[in-house]
């Protein structure tokens, strides 16, 4: 009788989470699914069930109503802005072949009629200032294309703005924080209605940044410091100012920024594996893809050492205690990252993400909010 009454109340949990996880409007900040989809040749409108986390298919079936696709290259790749225009070229074709279930909006009314429609709403977030490659009026140029917010760093610096990388190297000669430019670089953000992505920033430019900006900013995919301390994630002082700007912290599910034992564990695998990954690494795909292409490989080994939903919902409660649920939501990292908490392998599992914070006890309200509704807000407030 115990067991029924527990398998009860679990089917009950179960279709409360899904009830209320399809009503909501899912954003989801930040999915480098363009960037594996270039570097593995394949695309966004088939079928990449054990490819990629995520296809437009699944989108749909996870809950997925509205997705900023990072607009992604490494420091050390040649022609990023060319590059970026690839990648938004990518994803306008796949909108263009799929009408009827994909638009790259441009403005609010398109988001509106478009979630009405059922469709799912594409818009870009470029992931790094360097792809700019130091002209300002490219920041039109993207606005136009339907990037509606930039990451002012990725690990690289541009010559503007100093990374969390680069600012604990000892080795970086680089200016720290922003500079003029760097500065003139968010005005005129500001002004366009391209948010300010404080994700892999150093905290110099962090703090330059949120003093400048006159709008809200976001961590489109970044955790909590102090539940995992790597300079990646923000600190509590930094969570608190990002409140009172406003904006919106975002959580990421890399393994490595929920868990602060992960990375040396992930060592460990890769170091038993280190002539295959050098071998895939000699072909030129990116690291972050040679990487998730060996945990593919020996999944086993990998889901071994993922950490638990739970440990992802500390950076929540976290967040949620210094700031409140007026201020946080979901930047997964989905497609650029190998490793996820065991409950989230791919975009089919954001339920999975909704269930907890029913167990949780969040109102519906507040599950709404914390979904996506807190990010229109920023949104709106920026455009």
């Amino acid at each position: 009788m115990k067991y029924l009454l527990s398998l009860c109340l679990l089917i009950s949990a179960s279709l409360q989470a899904q009830s209320i996880h399809y009503k909501s409007i899912l954003v989801d900040t930040h999915n480098d699914a363009v960037t594996a989809c270039i570097e593995k040749k394949v695309s966004l409108d088939q079928d990449l069930t054990g490819i990629n986390h995520s296809d437009l298919k699944r989108f749909k079936q996870g809950g997925v109503d509205y997705q900023l696709f990072s607009i992604w290259c490494d420091g050390e790749k040649q022609n990023p802005y060319a590059w970026a225009m690839r990648e938004m070229d990518t994803i306008d074709a796949v909108a263009a072949r799929n009408p009827d279930k994909m638009v790259v909006a441009k403005n609010w009314e398109d988001i509106q009629k478009a979630l009405k429609a059922g469709k799912l709403v594409a818009q870009y977030g470029v992931e790094g200032g360097h792809m700019l490659e130091g002209d300002i009026n490219r920041l039109d140029t993207f606005y136009k294309r339907g990037v509606r917010y930039m990451t002012l760093t990725w690990n690289n610096s541009p010559t503007w703005a100093s990374s969390h990388a680069d600012e604990k190297d000892p080795k970086y000669t680089g200016h720290k924080g922003l500079n003029d430019f760097g500065k003139e670089i968010i005005h005129r953000m500001n002004k366009l209605g391209i948010i300010v992505d404080i994700s892999h920033v150093g905290e110099a430019t962090f703090w330059d940044a949120i003093n400048i900006t006159t709008k809200p900013v976001i961590a489109s995919h970044s955790n909590a410091f102090s539940i995992c301390p790597v300079t990646r994630n923000l600190k509590d002082d930094q969570i608190l100012a990002v409140g009172k700007n406003g904006g919106v912290i975002c959580l990421n599910f890399f393994s490595g920024f929920v868990d602060s034992n992960f990375l040396k564990r992930n060592n460990e695998f890769r170091k038993s594996h280190k002539a295959e990954l050098d071998a895939m690494l000699a072909t030129g795909i990116q690291q972050e893809y040679a990487q998730g292409q060996l945990a593919d490989k020996y999944k086993a080994e990998s889901d071994a050492i993922k950490p638990d939903l739970e440990v992802l919902m500390k950076h929540f409660d976290h967040i949620v205690k210094l700031i409140g649920v007026d201020h946080i939501g979901l930047g997964s990292d989905f497609d650029g990252i190998d490793s996820a908490p065991k409950q989230l392998k791919t975009v089919l599992d954001y339920p999975e993400f909704t269930k907890a914070l029913i167990a949780r006890g969040y109102s519906n309200k507040d599950i709404k909010k914390i979904l996506g509704g807190n990010f229109l807000r920023v949104y709106r407030a920026n455009n």
